[in-house]
């Protein structure tokens, strides 16, 4: 049964993993996540602008950041244009605001390629893991540790499992194209 815990934690791993880089493709529609990745050196010290700012939505295409100290309104704008996100930031009296241009559909087209891209990434780590697991279960069955029954069991039990993850994934990757494509 180790075999299994294994994988499962490996699957939540990736699926985790590709939520976290879904996050990072810009949308048309201002998302907080899109900055998580973002570092502002402060103080000598790279942040992320969330654990220095309060990052809200204020309509569909801009984001508001309103920094702790006001000192680092200059630190955050420098970051978002170093980043080179396609996103403009411009200073007002009580912080940032950020704004996201309406995607053109070359750019859909090349973000709809990079999250297809991240996918089929996910789906490799899965199947590595499926894999790592299946010989796991082999293993133990030419040490006797199960019957031939068990073993096929198994088998078919972690077989199970990996097409409920890739639907998962498939799933997050349906909802990003339609997040693009708006």
């Amino acid at each position: 049964m180790n075999n299994m815990i294994n994988f499962e934690a490996r699957s939540k791993e990736i699926s985790n993993w590709l939520q976290q880089e879904f996050s990072g493709i810009r949308t048309g529609q201002a998302a907080p996540g899109l900055l998580d990745s973002l570092k502002v050196e402060q103080y000598g010290v790279k942040m992320p602008i969330n654990q220095m700012a309060t990052v809200g939505v204020e309509d569909a295409r801009t984001l508001r950041i309103s920094p702790w100290d006001a000192g680092a309104v200059k630190a955050i704008e420098t970051a978002i244009r170093e980043a080179d996100l396609g996103i403009s930031a411009v200073t007002d009296s009580s912080g940032l605001r950020v704004i996201f241009p309406e995607l053109t559909s070359e750019r859909r087209a090349q973000l709809l390629k990079l999250a297809k891209q991240k996918h089929e990434h996910a789906r490799v780590s899965v199947r590595s893991a499926r894999d790592e697991a299946m010989k796991e279960i082999d293993a133990d069955f030419k040490a006797g540790d199960i019957s031939e029954d068990d073993r096929f069991t198994k088998r078919e039990k972690l077989q199970i499992k990996v097409e409920a993850v890739n639907n998962s994934l498939d799933a997050l990757l349906a909802e990003k194209e339609r997040e693009v494509s708006k």
